[in-house]
């Protein structure tokens, strides 16, 4: 049962010049309740939570009325506000690692908020960020205090953040994307935490998020955002069984897409990308003069293999190794054991030419396609970059064919190519990215996370492009994700990598249906599920 009203928000308006960003917005937030805020990319829920918090970027104005506990918000200095946030309203961001200090121990930044709030001793303020660690799953005797945010996952990272945003304990707490990042047992810890705080302490919690089956699992009620207006809300299990607008039904669509596959060939004849036995070891720092520093296996003689045709899912938690090992096979780092062979040839000990035609059969998409690429460059300037592994590049109009060609098999135009990065959306760079690691022809395209940042309406649509391309180019993939979801959805055969080793492999369904290890098990049962209408 929720208490008193905490968040009231009455015809929140957001605006960049004429632009409406956020038009007629009224929520109301009670004690102990859970209100999930969801929609595509684009439809205002950022910019909403940004505007409760006085925290809009220069040039985006907010009017209308925010009351916290009754006291208007609009009317408060920044200093005044600066005292609120943290301390009444805490706020946890999608994207730790730009909120994190990438210079200050994580202990210590979580000890300087307990600082600016409260006067206490600094030793008292450690052993409060010390708790605040160990209730999201960073315990001391990890030295976790101690650690610099570059030394963490993305994971971890983000439960760094959520510490930072609880340690003062505030009323209300506005969560960002929260798990975006975070593999499903994670993520269910991070959930169940949110979920705890809400309760135990009657707190307030707007969740702002993409993720249908996230709000399934956690709002008591639903907010539905597009185009910066708030198109239905109501209870979550009503909303999500029964939508009433059309808007609504087109996202629960979404997130339960099946992409159209062909049928998943036989492996038959030798694999395109085979790994054998590797091993990728990491110094730890170094505690001692005397001592050498000791060493973390990352990756513990894994073997996998990708058959032509074929989409293979690699899954795992935060930590479990799942990048490490794309690095290697990407030919990015050096295993200390074991070997990896594409088209037959190994990779790590090509050189020159046979180097180069290794490169070209293999082609990488990341999770975060702007920051692979050049800002200042055009997209066929982007797309255009790989042709230096053709034996013969293709320039001036053959090469503006070529661009313009792949540009619209990933669904943009021709006359996209003029533009630069910044001018799309996020999906949309996605698209480049992907059509980009087309452009030479491989065999085989790894994707590292790359849909994971996106809302459910645009990762339905990567999702189908990508079955679609594979087809059509008869292009193998490797897909990297913790997103049990996706990996359902788009791959033939899924290995299963915990702490460095491959614990489980086999066909998709067999896997999800009848998963044999135990931590396999415990992945599929914290994937939040949708309700059954």
């Amino acid at each position: 049962m929720t208490g008193h009203k905490l968040l009231e928000l009455a015809h929140l308006r957001v605006t960049a010049g004429v632009k409406h960003l956020v038009h007629d917005v009224s929520l109301e937030v009670h004690a102990g309740q859970i209100l999930a805020l969801v929609g595509a990319s684009g439809s205002g829920k950022s910019m909403t939570a940004l505007g409760i918090m006085r925290l809009l970027p220069p040039g985006i104005s907010c009017a209308g009325a925010v009351l916290l506990n009754g006291e208007p918000l609009g009317a408060k200095s920044e200093a005044q506000m600066q005292a609120i946030r943290g301390r009444e309203i805490g706020m946890v961001f999608q994207e730790p690692m730009s909120a994190l200090n990438p210079l200050m121990r994580i202990g210590d930044q979580v000890a300087e908020t307990v600082r600016l709030h409260r006067r206490v001793a600094k030793s008292e303020a450690r052993h409060a960020a010390r708790e605040a660690l160990a209730s999201v799953g960073l315990p001391g005797e990890r030295n976790a205090i101690e650690r610099l945010p570059y030394e963490l996952s993305g994971g971890q990272r983000q439960r760094v953040a959520v510490a930072l945003a609880t340690v003062m304990s505030p009323s209300l707490l506005i969560a960002d994307e929260p798990t975006t990042a975070l593999d499903v047992i994670t993520q269910a810890q991070v959930l169940a935490l949110l979920q705890k705080l809400v309760r135990v302490r009657n707190m307030g919690l707007i969740l702002v998020t993409h993720d249908l089956a996230v709000a399934a699992q956690l709002a008591d009620e639903i907010a539905v955002m597009h185009r910066g207006e708030i198109v239905e809300q109501g209870a979550a299990a009503q909303i999500l069984r029964r939508p009433g607008n059309s808007y609504t039904a087109a996202l629960l669509a979404a997130a339960q897409l099946q992409p159209r596959r062909a049928a998943p060939r036989q492996e038959a004849g030798a694999p395109l990308l085979l790994v054998s036995g590797v091993v990728h070891e990491y110094p730890r720092r170094r505690t001692s003069l005397w001592r050498p520093a000791a060493r973390l296996r990352a990756v513990d003689e894994v073997s996998l293999s990708v058959y032509p045709g074929e989409t293979v899912g690699l899954v795992g938690e935060s930590g479990s190794g799942k990048s490490t090992l794309l690095r290697v096979i990407l030919a990015l780092e050096r295993a200390q054991a074991g070997q990896v062979s594409l088209l037959g040839e190994r990779f790590a000990g090509a050189h020159g030419g046979g180097l180069t035609r290794l490169r070209r059969a293999i082609q990488a998409v990341f999770q975060d396609p702007y920051g692979s690429f050049d800002p200042k460059w055009t997209v066929e300037q982007l797309i255009a970059e790989p042709f230096f592994l053709l034996n013969a590049p293709p320039t001036g109009a053959e090469r503006r064919r070529k661009v313009a060609g792949v540009l619209e098999q990933v669904g943009l135009s021709a006359a996209d190519a003029r533009r630069l990065p910044r001018e799309f959306s996020g999906g949309e760079r996605q698209r480049i990215a992907i059509a980009r690691a087309l452009v030479t022809g491989p065999a085989v395209i790894a994707f590292d996370e790359a849909v994971s940042a996106l809302d459910v309406l645009i990762r339905a649509q990567i999702l189908q492009l990508l079955a679609e391309l594979a087809e059509r180019h008869k292009v193998s993939y490797l897909f990297v994700s913790h997103d049990l979801q996706v990996i359902r959805a788009i791959a033939d055969r899924i290995y299963v990598m915990q702490r460095g080793r491959v614990v489980e492999e086999g066909p998709t369904e067999t896997v999800f249906t009848a998963p044999r290890h135990a931590y396999t098990q415990a992945l599929i049962a914290a994937n939040p599920r949708m309700p059954v209408a």
